[in-house]
């Protein structure tokens, strides 16, 4: 039989159930919080970082659940909405504190003239790292994602506002007004700032993470409390896929097989990622899967190792 669930490309309209998303792609996204298992030492980890009020560096290979322990420490200490950092090359430490428009400030003083007045609130936001440094009785969590992917000044740049738990908004340290209300990072809440300056009273839990490819200074290591996610294993990789998916009885020997193939491959030195293991999973055991050629054909599209284009 082969495998034409959806598109057949005949270019005939049809009507097509897509069936169920796997659980990881249902919008608006859900936390992976429950469904996540730390590795031995990780919850050692975060403790230290929780009581020594320092970032927590997490170094692994992508997939590896880097990301998700930060979910996991908000949702269980009742620490809200994890605000994010998406790390790139083009990354700088002011646009993670806050971001000013000054081109639609002056289009505005344009268009409104004297009368309109001059209020700086508007074109202002906090960014996420600004927003977590918000004084608040409970402190926020940060995750910056990628950090290895920033430049090379940018860890060096951080060392300041880490270590001071502080930062200054330029525009209104020398605006007219003291108070200036300042919308915050993910949604509408506003805070106020007085006289530009932004003063943590309780460190944020600050989650980095890294896939290793690259060094960071010694300063900057220093100030971290690190971790490196352990290999991947047969036996681990098989409770990540039973915590996301439920796997029949009949598929169990077949989702074993992928299992030990995909650590066997990543141990041979290829860049596989856990979510592409995970889709294959869904796709192999999902009510129209691929059999004989075209398993093998879609396996193979999905696990495809991720240093080829």
């Amino acid at each position: 039989m082969t495998w034409q669930p959806f598109y057949v490309g005949d270019g005939t309209p049809r009507d097509v159930d897509l069936g169920e998303p796997p659980p990881w792609r249902r919008f608006p996204r859900q936390a992976l919080d429950r469904e996540f298992k730390p590795p031995r030492g990780l919850v050692k980890a975060v403790n230290a970082a929780l009581a020594l009020r320092r970032p927590l560096l997490v170094t692994g290979a992508p997939g590896s659940g880097k990301s998700t322990v930060i979910e996991q420490v908000a949702a269980e200490l009742k620490l809200g909405d994890v605000l994010r950092w998406h790390i790139t090359s083009r990354s700088t430490l002011t646009e993670a504190l806050y971001r000013y428009d000054a081109l639609g400030r002056i289009h505005a003083q344009r268009l409104e003239g004297p009368a309109g007045g001059d209020d700086i609130a508007p074109f202002l936001q906090l960014g996420p790292l600004g927003t977590a440094l918000l004084p608040a009785a409970h402190p926020r969590a940060l995750l910056i994602d990628e950090i290895d992917k920033s430049d090379l000044d940018l860890p060096s740049d951080l060392l300041d506002v880490l270590e001071r738990g502080e930062f200054e908004i330029a525009e209104l340290a020398r605006y007219r007004k003291e108070r200036v209300s300042v919308r915050e990072w993910g949604g509408d809440a506003r805070s106020e700032v007085e006289r530009g300056r932004v003063r943590c009273a309780s460190f944020p839990f600050i989650v980095m993470t890294s896939n290793g490819e690259r060094d960071f200074p010694a300063a900057f290591l220093r100030r971290c409390v690190r971790f490196t996610m352990p290999r991947l294993t047969v036996e681990a990789l098989r409770q990540v896929v039973d915590a996301h998916l439920q796997v029949g009885t009949d598929r169990s020997a077949a989702v074993d097989t992928l299992v030990a193939a995909f650590v066997a491959r990543v141990a041979g030195g290829e860049l596989l990622a856990v979510d592409q293991l995970l889709n294959a999973v869904h796709l192999l055991t999902g009510g129209s899967a691929p059999v004989a050629e075209d398993e093998q054909e879609v396996m193979e599209i999905v696990l495809r190792e991720l240093s080829r284009a």
